[in-house]
């Protein structure tokens, strides 16, 4: 059994190896992207309306298809694989997918005729600037052709992962920022903002594109209908149901959020909308990734029974995502500044819009291990088949968001502090109390976690991040006043280097595994 967990670790190991490349690559793009649209609209009225009329097409991707339907249809479809069922496997797929589509298309198209409604009542009610609700809903019926491409884009993902190839579904998120980048370098001269939303829909279509290739090597088969009594279809209905309404209670936060930052000083939801981003950045490349490559394992370790295996996986993952994820997050706190200026500040993108984003990234900041964390462990309810555990807590959580902020926001307003910085330490704060909760009940689902095991990687991982913070403090207070590309760039590097030798020489396992895991990647590639 011992010997199965360890097969497994080393084939989570590197199928993230290859999500964290694609992940890179995709966050360069991204960060090309936020680059440009930054240094084009700065954070004002005009990327305010476009950061509030984003939100009701993500609203649709994610209750329809995004992280609802991977949770539901990933085990489902792996279980199939795993038995040798390929017909019923491609049925399903197929169905789904026919579903999927249809019911995407048709709530865009009603979101389309009550768009004005819902951005002057429930969407963004604060924005006062003449002609800024109209602009947004004119923003909003243009991306609302996402969700159908992204709905389809997303259960390809899911396809191809359970098939263990990453690398096409870990590119496309480039290929999205890309169509933006071109939407800003091509169309936005000519159309305005507005070109910003039509690059928003050929980013979505790259993201279909590029995927579609890694489908002739799989055999894909399509089978026209939409298999309303297939019991695999009911089974990935009845494991969606409980996780669309925790995809909704996020999404009616998020909603929550931009109301309210609608009402603040102008910029503020820009800032907390890309700030937000920024924080995703080292998440999706740690943890998503992680937890992506994870998935098919847990999947079929539930499938075969091999309870052990999947007790000692996760824990290990768990440690991993900690070891990666607790630098990452103290580099967010005390290198914000730095950053948000070395990459953002120039154009429209001025000095108050960097105190804007990086007063947000502070406290986004600070939530990013419980956000890594999560990420995984709701992954192995998922692959338990249990997506009600999950969403029972999440849906707690984000009622604990809405109310945090609500109550936060005032009170930054009595310190004298920028109210849009409240919405994002109760983001935090609701996202690492909903982290502890599942893991937790995930322990006592599986009998424990290998705790015994895992301690002293964690220990370890604590002691090299507390050393590298008291070195950042260090750093930041000595190279004061210098460029933000010496504070920061050498910061980053400097940071890293320390928590790296520290960790190895405090004995975290990770700090031995990921070097010698590059160094055969690299032997693989020069042969």
């Amino acid at each position: 059994m011992e010997a199965e967990a360890s097969h497994a670790g080393r084939q989570i190991a590197r199928a993230t190896g290859v999500v964290m490349i694609g992940f890179l690559l995709s966050n360069l793009a991204g960060l090309a992207r936020q680059i440009l649209i930054l240094r084009t609209f700065g954070v004002g009225a005009e990327l305010d309306a476009y950061s509030a009329a984003f939100r009701l097409p993500s609203l649709l991707f994610n209750l329809a298809a995004g992280g609802a339907l991977a949770s539901a249809f990933v085990p489902t479809f792996t279980a199939h694989l795993t038995r040798e069922q390929r017909e019923a496997a491609w049925r399903l797929a197929s169905s789904v997918a026919s579903l999927v589509f249809l019911v995407t298309a048709a709530v865009a198209a009603a979101t389309a005729f009550v768009a004005p409604w819902l951005v002057g009542h429930v969407l963004a009610p604060g924005f006062t600037a003449p002609g800024q609700q109209a602009l947004t809903t004119s923003l909003l019926r243009v991306m609302l052709l996402t969700p159908m491409v992204f709905g389809v884009s997303g259960l390809l993902m899911g396809i191809l992962n359970a098939h263990q190839h990453f690398l096409l579904p870990s590119l496309a998120p480039a290929f999205y920022s890309g169509g933006i980048i071109l939407g800003v370098l091509v169309l936005v001269p000519r159309l305005g903002i507005h070109g910003l939303a039509w690059g928003t829909v050929l980013g979505a279509a790259l993201h279909l594109l590029v995927q579609l290739p890694g489908l002739r090597a799989r055999q894909a088969r399509f089978y026209p209908g939409l298999g309303l009594r297939d019991p695999s279809v009911l089974l990935v209905g009845r494991l969606m149901a409980p996780r669309l309404l925790g995809a909704a209670a996020v999404e009616v936060n998020f909603l929550v959020n931009t109301i309210l930052a609608s009402g603040q000083p102008e910029g503020s939801l820009a800032a907390v909308t890309y700030a937000f981003t920024i924080m995703l950045m080292p998440q999706q490349l740690i943890a998503q990734a992680m937890a992506i490559a994870a998935l098919p394992t847990f999947s079929a370790q539930v499938a075969r029974g091999e309870w052990e295996a999947l007790r000692r996986t996760v824990g290990e993952t768990l440690r991993g995502v900690v070891y990666l994820a607790l630098p990452a997050s103290l580099g967010l706190i005390l290198l914000r500044r730095p950053l948000v200026a070395m990459f953002f500040q120039g154009g429209a993108f001025d000095a108050r819009a960097t105190e804007l984003v990086a007063w947000a990234l502070l406290w986004y900041g600070a939530g990013l291990l419980g956000h890594a964390l999560l990420e995984v462990v709701v992954r192995a309810f998922y692959a338990m088949q249990d997506t009600r555990t999950p969403v029972t807590v999440g849906v707690s959580a984000m009622a604990l968001n809405v109310i945090l902020s609500l109550l936060l926001a005032p009170a930054f307003v009595r310190l004298g502090w920028a109210p849009h910085g409240a919405l994002a330490l109760a983001n935090s704060l609701a996202t690492g109390l909903e982290a502890t909760t599942l893991l937790v009940i995930l322990r006592k689902r599986l009998a424990g976690l290998e705790g015994n095991r895992l301690r002293p990687g964690l220990l370890a991982s604590a002691a090299a991040g507390l050393t590298m913070g008291w070195a950042l403090v260090a750093w930041t207070a000595v190279a004061a006043g210098r460029s933000v590309w010496m504070v920061g760039g050498a910061g980053v590097l400097l940071g890293g280097g320390i928590y790296f030798m520290a960790s190895r020489l405090l004995g975290a396992p990770e700090a031995r595994v990921l070097p010698a895991m590059v160094l055969e990647r690299l032997r693989r590639s020069g042969g």
